[in-house]
């Protein structure tokens, strides 16, 4: 090359040079990859492969938004007006300094939820497979610089952008960058004009994209912001947040509540003003009122405790992507689950091998290579590399010291051939692939093309397939006799091959199958084949080799987590592309109950048919995608909440469909993980019964959080407008600060213990709850109701008599007292529906103990510490008031009680669990 041409193929746009061209440019070797030193190199220059994060809120404008909050607006008001009219210089101040700590734990609030998301996005790494220093290597698509050879196939999510250097059957959904609604077929040969549009440059692969079909190799040509989306992701806006269905059922009971309070707060400041009390009193009761009527941010709480919430499912190995699947996971009813790698280990090794006529026992275990092929004795040896070529070349697994790169089916199948003593690497080198056909689940088989010679001596392009016995057993016209010449296959010898599938099959192997088919090379000149077409039509006479059975052992823990599913109300089914045969053994191992379906008989079945059967169907067999799309749809017409597994990239629609799309960290592809709503880190069913009861967990705190939040806010509203109404205590019950006082700690304290308690021992002895089913129910509300009015009638109950007896300071202290007694009792009667506050499950709670413990502290304090005395306005209290305000407080008490009586009545009558 001249250097003028040199420096003109430098600057011409990637799509517009040849492969060979661009290889040059980028100063790399597809076979080897760049170098460790030259990766170092390029990595400083170019930096990591990520786009720039958004610019973040300025820490001012988010302290400010704080005040948006009505308490926050409640307590400047009350603030300033302490400050002028009142001149109660000392409690103006301290509300203006309270507004300033909200703001501070709002702010520190919201860190903890942003760093919950900014923790799980870290665990969503993007992997690509990349040749470095001559070896296929698995890293993080964030590591990839300019000149880094990359494969891709159908699931992927395309890690930089690149010139493709082959391509097989490839093609890329770019709707995400061009719009273009359908994929785009690609091809690696194809160079178009320098100033061609995006959608038209077909011998390039774009960051973010995803591979829909085939497979490629392609040389990393821009990375991070240099990259198509790089420049545009200046345009993109951040997806906010959705709120849940929680946070919007939630956000409308605050308005409610808080038209309620305004003008329970209005009636109150008209009935003291048209009694001619002062307007100082008038005005302070109206402050503590205001403060203690308004909601103080559910929503915003309940979004908080979700957040952390997915921490929690983090550490057990469970990514949720969306809140609302936090919310929903404890109403799961339905779990359809893939057999390979969820229920069994992925550790896929070949434990028999059948050819015509001959049984082969092979050892070892997993990825390892030292294991033997034996058969029994008594019959002759056969050469077994005719048999073993498929395994290593009709495959892109790469296997080095007992460690996998690539499909864990393909891996077992390359570790048999090199216990044949085949060395795949070297075979790989001599055989080089001509063309593949990519596997597809649609024909559930893969295969490559290779130059060599017959047995004969004869040139040959031979074609090596594998994939499931059924579908090369359609497609086969011979089969290799022992003595490996090909004899036409008949009705017996077909008969004979599916009983031998049968037979592995009902050991609960997954059976692979082998063929070859020989085609002229002709064919194949490089004038006239194009390895872009088609070659799926050209396997139609293809000659049966063998059959493998390999294990993949279910997972210690699946057949107990599955029995905990049962006790929990939701019913395991086993979805699976294996032998129906195969698919029923593992059922019943694991403890899957219902009979074995195969797609085929799934697919015939009419709705109504299903809607009538699907109970008693536990495994569906040789599956394709559209099954478990249309499962999914069945199961959600009788109102099942519908968890479905998916780790392929035709998966991404069923996993869109259910309720909780559920993707395989491990295995699965990253169109899989983009469309599922929770990813597994250790593609363990266990842990999707596990996510789900703490989802269940989660749910419980959140409804204790709320129920003891509205049943209080209830009683401070009837307690002041009670008073406002009979004049009790000039019609201010507690004085601003008290009220504050009772709101930061009592309350706080007892929210804290209930929001992020220990959950109930039976909570997955109960049927999931309906998705539908109100956190607030009517009846729920008119309860609650209920509660707020036993609060607020017995404080005011507590200052009219201490008021007669004893004074307007000490009867204020006393309603004091009463109502953080109150409100401690009530936040232990609302830890169960039904199980008594008496019961010994309370004490196993610890962190509510303790923070129970800090409410007693706090309630002592503030009576009997001579500073609280001076800054809340209260008095010490005598025994015998003490002991008025204890039994007062044990009102709620006896009322839930009574309550819990007739629910547990009516639950042993209808013969439900108790909770």
């Amino acid at each position: 090359m001249t250097t003028s041409s040199a420096e003109e193929t430098e600057t011409r746009p990637f799509h517009a040079l040849s492969v060979g061209d661009a290889l040059a440019v980028e100063h790399v070797e597809p076979r080897a990859g760049l170098s460790s030193a030259e990766v170092s190199s390029r990595r400083a220059e170019h930096g990591p492969n990520r786009l720039a994060e958004s610019r973040k809120e300025p820490w001012w404008r988010a302290f400010l938004r704080q005040y948006a909050d009505p308490m926050q607006i409640v307590l400047l008001c009350a603030g300033i007006g302490s400050l002028y009219p009142l001149k109660q210089f000392g409690t103006g101040l301290l509300l203006l300094a309270l507004t300033l700590l909200n703001a501070v734990l709002g702010l520190r609030q919201e860190g903890k939820a942003a760093a919950a998301v900014g923790a799980l996005q870290k665990m969503m790494i993007v992997k690509a497979r990349v040749r470095r220093d001559g070896h296929l290597t698995e890293l993080a698509a964030e590591d990839l610089v300019p000149g880094d050879v990359v494969q891709v196939e159908a699931g992927d999510l395309v890690p930089a952008d690149g010139r493709l250097v082959r391509s097989a059957g490839l093609e890329i959904d770019e709707s995400a960058l061009t719009g273009e609604s359908l994929p785009v077929a690609k091809d690696a040969d194809t160079v178009t004009e320098a100033g061609a549009a995006l959608g038209d440059r077909v011998g390039m692969a774009y960051m973010n994209t995803h591979v829909t079909r085939g497979t490629g190799e392609l040389v990393v040509t821009a990375t991070g912001m240099a990259t198509e989306v790089g420049h545009v992701s200046s345009l993109l806006q951040a997806e906010r947040d959705a709120e849940t269905p929680l946070t919007r059922q939630l956000s409308r009971l605050t308005n409610q509540i808080l038209v309620v309070a305004g003008a329970a707060l209005a009636l109150s400041i008209a009935l003291n003003l048209a009694r001619g009390n002062a307007f100082d009193v008038v005005f302070l009761a109206a402050i503590a009122f205001a403060i203690s009527a308004i909601p103080t941010g559910l929503p915003a709480v309940v979004t908080t405790i979700l957040s952390l919430g997915t921490q929690l499912l983090a550490r057990a190995n469970a990514i949720v992507k969306r809140l609302r699947s936090t919310e929903t996971l404890g109403c799961t009813s339905a779990v359809n689950s893939d057999k390979t790698g969820t229920l069994t280990l992925n550790q896929m090794t070949a434990v028999e091998l059948a050819i015509p006529g001959r049984r082969y026992v092979v050892s070892g275990s997993g990825y390892r290579t030292d294991g033997d092929i034996r058969h029994a004795a008594g019959q002759p040896d056969v050469p077994l590399e005719p048999f073993l070529l498929p395994m290593a070349l009709a495959g892109d697994a790469v296997v080095r010291d007992g460690e996998l790169i690539g499909d864990p089916t393909e891996g077992a199948l390359v570790v048999l051939a090199e216990k044949g003593h085949l060395d795949v690497a070297s075979t790989r080198q001599r055989y080089p692939r001509l063309a593949e056909v990519p596997f597809d689940a649609a024909y559930k088989l893969m295969a490559t093309f290779h130059r060599m010679t017959d047995d004969t001596g004869r040139d040959v392009v031979r074609c090596f397939v594998k994939g499931a016995p059924d579908q090369l057993l359609a497609r086969a016209v011979s089969v290799i006799a022992p003595d490996a010449a090909p004899i036409p296959l008949d009705d017996e010898l077909r008969a004979r091959y599916r009983a031998e599938n049968e037979r592995l099959a009902a050991q609960g192997l997954r059976v692979m199958a082998t063929a070859r088919q020989d085609f002229d090379p002709a064919v194949f000149d490089p004038a006239v084949f194009d390895p872009q077409a088609d070659l799926l039509g050209m396997l139609d006479g293809l000659t049966l080799l063998a059959l493998a059975g390999i294990v993949d052992p279910p997972r210690p823990q699946a057949k107990a987590a599955i029995a905990t599913a049962k006790a929990a109300g939701m019913r395991v089914r086993m979805i699976t592309g294996d032998h129906a045969v195969t698919a029923a053994a593992i059922a019943g191992q694991l403890g899957i109950d219902g009979r074995a379906i195969t797609g085929a008989e799934f697919a015939a079945m009419s709705d109504e048919q299903l809607l009538r059967e699907i109970d008693d169907i536990g495994v569906i067999a040789r599956v394709t995608p559209e099954h478990k799309v249309r499962l999914v749809e069945i199961l959600q017409r009788e109102r099942q909440i519908v968890a479905m597994t998916g780790d392929g990239v035709n998966d991404a629609p069923a996993l869109k469909r259910a309720d909780i799309g559920i993707a395989m960290g491990i295995t699965g592809t990253e169109v899989s993980k983009e469309a599922a709503a929770m990813i597994l880190t250790d593609d363990d069913f266990a842990t999707i019964v596990k996510a789900v009861e703490i989802g269940r967990a989660l749910y419980d705190n959140l409804k204790r959080y709320v129920f003891f939040q509205m049943g209080v806010l209830i009683g401070f509203i009837a307690t002041f407008l009670g008073a406002s109404i009979f004049n009790i205590a000039t019609g201010v019950p507690f004085l601003p600060l008290q009220t504050l006082w009772v709101n930061f700690t009592t309350q706080v304290f007892q929210a804290i213990g209930l929001g992020y308690g220990k959950p109930e021992p039976d909570i997955m002895h109960r049927p999931p709850r309906r998705a539908d089913e109100p956190l607030l129910s009517t009846r729920t509300l008119l309860w609650l109701a209920v509660v707020g009015l036993v609060l607020g009638a017995t404080t005011l109950a507590v200052i009219t008599g201490a008021d007669r007896a004893y004074g307007t300071a000490v009867a204020r202290t006393m309603g004091l007292t009463t109502f953080s007694i109150l409100n401690l009792a009530l936040s232990f009667t609302v830890r169960s529906d039904t199980r008594s506050v008496f019961s010994l499950e309370v004490f196993e709670d610890h962190r509510f103990l303790v923070t129970s413990g800090m409410s007693i502290i706090a309630i002592v304090l503030a009576t009997e510490l001579g500073v609280l005395q001076h800054i809340l306005h209260t008095v010490s209290l005598s025994l015998t008031q003490w002991l008025i305000c204890l039994a007062a407080g044990a009102t709620v008490i006896v009322a839930t009680e009574l309550r819990k009586i007739v629910l547990r009545h009516r639950i042993a009558v209808a013969g439900a669990p108790v909770h």
